[in-house]
């Protein structure tokens, strides 16, 4: 299982998101730190759910990072998070 698919399962069997993107975005930091060959280092996360609702930015990202911690631990150097609960806006 690929680093992105482990991601996306664990964020939904957690939140059982109403959408859910997971990107490799490791292409875009070849030669920066911690960047590996191979990639899978740098992830972006789009996610709503409402497991968010009436959470803070910060709280919502302390659940995703909770959910990935042991990920963020060996494999993942950066992951940039975008969550949202269903219908607050998404820019």
């Amino acid at each position: 299982m690929t680093v992105k698919d482990n991601i996306t399962k664990k964020l939904n069997e957690a939140f059982v998101p109403e959408n859910l993107d997971v990107a490799d975005e490791s292409h875009l930091h070849e030669g920066h730190a911690g960047h590996r060959p191979g990639g899978e280092t740098h992830f972006r996360v789009y996610i709503v759910s409402k497991a968010f609702e009436g959470k803070s930015r910060i709280e919502r990202h302390r659940m995703i990072n909770s959910v990935l911690a042991q990920d963020l631990a060996d494999r993942v150097h950066a992951l940039a998070i975008k969550a949202h609960a269903p219908g607050e806006n998404k820019a």
